[in-house]
């Protein structure tokens, strides 16, 4: 049997903190205040994935690369799946009032849809939902 991971903690910096948790409160989400401080916060997406936002300072601490310049290049696409379409637009509708910015329009498979934005620190979060019967069936 090959090796599982317990829980994902994706490490992300960001310019300002407090705006970081301001966005994302926002949006609805919600922190681990143990993984908070002037360097760092732990924003909960699920009960096993997390992303560490980090003041690039601190993040640098951490790296000896240059951190992407998330303004003309793409690090990653953090996705995750919601309970029904109408989640996916009402979670990016969020995000876009909260000062993010749209990054792509919506893609509907009919079997799956799903909707891009950017936060206000230019990482690129995905949200989508697929019907049940076609991700059981994958």
């Amino acid at each position: 049997m090959g090796f599982k991971a317990g829980q994902l903690f994706v490490n992300l910096p960001v310019n300002d903190l407090q705006a970081s948790i301001n966005f994302f409160t926002a949006l609805g989400f919600e922190f681990n205040l143990q993984y908070t401080d002037e360097n760092a916060t732990c924003l909960i997406i699920n009960d096993n994935t997390f992303a560490m936002l980090l003041t690039k300072e601190f993040f640098k601490t951490f790296v000896s690369k240059e951190i992407a310049d998330t303004s003309s290049h793409t690090e990653v696409i953090m996705a995750f799946s919601a309970s029904s379409r109408a989640e996916v637009d009402e979670l990016v509708h969020k995000a876009l009032a909260a000062g993010g910015k749209k990054y792509n329009d919506p893609v509907d498979h009919g079997f799956m849809y799903s909707w891009s934005f950017q936060d206000i620190d230019g990482h690129l979060w995905e949200t989508m939902y697929m019907e049940e019967d076609t991700a059981e069936n994958a």
